[in-house]
């Protein structure tokens, strides 16, 4: 039997609580088995959870779905977070958008801000952050598109703009910003902890991070949910 891990040979190892028949790698000193009772432990889980994550279900819904405790949820959300990394390279001379979107962190009194910069021409998010909406918060990311050398960088009438981008790359023209506004409405619609007028809302400012971080930059094509009842 090949190790699904590394694909090298594995022999058998007895049998689990459940009864199913466990293997063992010596190449990769795991233990393994081909199906497990309870869902989370299967392959693919992960991959459920982002794509439920990216359509608009929260962790409770995502639990409910497949059937798995809400910690769980929580716990694999950070991993797969953790793992993430920018899947494309900052390139110089590009025209970027900055914009902000509004959300809650641990109840509706804390307030809390997005700032994220999008490249106009292939409307990739290049970097986000979340904080308040003051210096601090907005210049990580309007530093992160000046030292890639942004050809134009397109904001909206935020006068804290004004100090931290150089006059000549700064734009601020009406209608300057639409592909990043229609960027804020899908992420509205996708995430439903930033929907508008909704009881759902972050616990966490970790978790925020992460969910944004898998909606950004998370790929995963041809994934259907099938389950065996």
């Amino acid at each position: 039997m090949e190790c699904k891990r590394c694909g090298n040979e594995s022999v058998k190892n007895g049998k689990g609580k459940t009864g199913i028949q466990r293997y063992f790698c010596k190449e990769c000193k795991r233990y393994w088995q081909n199906g497990y009772l309870y869902k989370a432990c299967n392959q693919e889980t992960d991959h459920y959870i982002v794509t439920l994550c990216k359509e608009s279900c929260g962790i409770r819904s995502i639990a409910r779905i497949l059937k798995i405790s809400i910690t769980t949820v929580i716990k694999r959300l950070r991993q797969i977070a953790r793992n993430i990394q920018r899947p494309f390279p900052i390139l110089q001379g590009k025209e970027y958008e900055v914009d902000e979107v509004r959300t809650y962190i641990g109840n509706k009194q804390r307030l809390y801000w997005i700032v994220y910069a999008l490249r106009r021409d292939t409307k990739d998010v290049i970097d986000f952050k979340v904080g308040k909406r003051n210096l601090k918060t907005l210049g990580r990311v309007i530093d992160t598109v000046i030292l890639s050398e942004a050809k134009r960088v397109f904001t909206d009438g935020y006068e804290l703009y004004k100090s931290l981008v150089p006059t000549d790359q700064h734009c601020k023209k009406k209608y300057s910003i639409n592909h990043i506004e229609r960027k804020n409405l899908s992420i509205r619609t996708h995430l439903k902890r930033l929907s508008r007028k909704t009881i759902c809302f972050s616990r966490s400012k970790e978790l925020l991070e992460a969910c944004l971080k898998i909606y950004f930059w998370h790929k995963r094509e041809g994934l259907s949910l099938v389950y065996n009842h």
